[in-house]
Formats: C-alpha cells, structure tokens, sequence
C-alpha cells in the first residue's frame, strides 16, 4: 500500500511537471514580437517613461505586460541570474557585465531609446536655485562647508546613488547627512518638507510626477546646476539636454535578453521608433532619435 501511494505521488508530481513546461512552453510558441505577455523589470527612476511606451503599446496590439520596479542592483541582478529577460535601464552594460552573457551564450540586444538626467531639488524656502556639482560632491566626501544639511536618495542601490558615487569616486554612500528612502516621490516629499536638504531624483519624476504629488512638486526647487568642468548654471530641461550643457544626463536602454522574436523585440523596435520617440518626447526627456515633422502645405486656388 506505501509503495503503491509512493508511485502515485511520483506520478502526480511527473504530470504536473510536463503539464507546467507544456502552458510554458504554449505560452513561448503563441508570442511573437506583437501579441502575447511578458514581464519587463525596469528602473525605479525611469518609471513613467517605460509606462508610457507601455501603454501605447498595449493600446496597439494583442499585448500585455507585467511592469515590475526596482533598484537597478536588483533589476540587473534578475537580468544576470536569468530571472528577467527584458529590463529598462539608466546606463549601458560594462564590458564586464557582458561577458556573464557570453559565458551563457547568450546576446543581449540593447536599445538606446531616450536621454534623461538627474536633477538636484530643494525646499521652496531656499530662494537660492543654484548648486554646483563640486560642491555636492565635495559633501559627499565629508566637506561640511557648504550650504548642504543633508543628500537624500531614493534608494541605496539606486541608479541615481550609482551614477553620484561614479562621479565622485566613492564605492558607497557615507553614512553622515545622506538619507535614503525606497522611492523617487518619498524623496521629494521628504525635501519639501525639510529646508537646507538636497533631492537627488531622476528628471522623469519631475517632468511626469503622479497627480498626487502635484502640490509637493509645487513646493520644491529644481535646481540648476553648474558642471565640474563648465562654465554656468544649467536647468534639467530638455533643450540642455539636447545642446549638452547639463552636466547630469544619462542614456536609458532597453535590454532585451528572451533570444527570439518575441515581445522584447517588438517594444525595442516600437520605443525607438517614430511613436516610441514621440512619446519621449511629450514626456519632457530627449528622445534618441528626434522625430521627423511632416509639413502639409494646402495650397488655395488663386482668386482672378
């Protein structure tokens, strides 16, 4: 009798088994670059950009995807660990981060689809809306000299704390005056509410903040900045971004890693193409190919 519910056991377990890999792989052979479901990780900050793209898209074709926010450590470390095979990212991967997909065999396509930057906030109080970058990163590195009470981050494996500790040639954020939270809109609530301290968000919070952030958005500053190596003060907006004169930009990619003609191919074709860049655009960050602009001329008749 044991042995006999042991093989039932092991049966059921067989079944279901093959059951779960046939809807899987059903669910691969019914996708293609226009029609089927998948998951797309993407960067806390970049958020409303993605989901945009993302609901146009869905709007368009029999499509829909599951959006997931996250940190980019965490976005990248469920890229690597083969857990994600389509994320939005702030940067490009290194030459060392490829090679862990070569190793696999594995070729990553990667779209460069928009251009955004990291924009520095205050208190409505300060009337000063100026801030030069050596001095941020001069409080990063322990120089209490300045204006600065405190940095505060969105998240400790942000893309945002990432970029900051590149430029100022740290491996981790100090522990004295930095702050961080989860999110973007913790950040700017926590600024609005707190003068003297510093907001270091993505732009695309700014340029397309949720509703209910409207009255926050209005009590705060968004600073201009001056570059370690340029001469004035420059606003995060899309036309400095275009010209190259704010010193905090950053490219957004999407990494589609599915290996076939699926989803992940066909929103990398649709994010970089003509509505993809228009939806960039309204967005208030600078698309990676500026879309065309067709000029219809009607000609009347000539009155005798």
């Amino acid at each position: 009798m044991f042995r006999l519910k042991n093989i039932y056991v092991l049966f059921l377990i067989v079944f279901i088994f093959f059951s779960c890999k046939k809807n899987e792989n059903d669910s691969i052979a019914n996708e293609t670059i226009l029609k089927g479901k998948a998951t797309i990780l993407v960067d806390e900050t970049i958020t409303p950009i993605v989901e945009d793209e993302v609901m146009i898209f869905e709007s368009k074709y029999d499509a829909k995807f599951t959006l997931i926010s996250s940190s980019e450590s965490e976005v990248l470390n469920s890229l690597f660990n083969k857990k994600a095979k389509i994320v939005a990212i702030a940067r490009n991967l290194t030459k060392k981060e490829l090679k862990v997909f070569e190793q696999s065999k594995i070729v990553p396509k990667i779209t460069k689809f928009a251009i955004d930057g990291i924009a520095f906030v205050s208190n409505k109080s300060n009337n000063d809306t100026l801030i030069a970058l050596k001095e941020v990163i001069g409080f990063m590195k322990g120089d209490r000299n300045s204006k600065i009470k405190g940095l505060v981050f969105d998240n400790p494996n942000s893309s945002t704390v990432s970029y900051m500790n590149v430029l100022a040639g740290l491996s981790g954020l100090p522990e004295k005056d930095v702050f961080t939270f989860k999110t973007n809109n913790e950040v700017l609530k926590f600024v609005s509410e707190n003068d003297g301290m510093i907001g270091v968000v993505g732009v695309n919070w700014l340029s397309q903040p949720m509703p209910s952030m409207d009255s926050i958005i209005e009590n705060i500053n968004i600073l201009s900045v001056k570059g370690l190596d340029k001469k004035g003060y420059f606003a995060p907006s899309q036309n400095n971004f275009a010209e190259g004169t704010y010193p905090l930009v950053r490219d957004l990619y999407i990494v589609n890693c599915q290996g076939g003609s699926g989803l992940g191919m066909g929103f990398s074709s649709f994010v970089a193409g003509d509505i993809g860049q228009r939806i960039v655009l309204k967005s208030g960050l600078l698309p990676y190919k500026i879309p065309a602009r067709n000029l219809n001329i009607i000609r009347g008749d000539s009155k005798k």
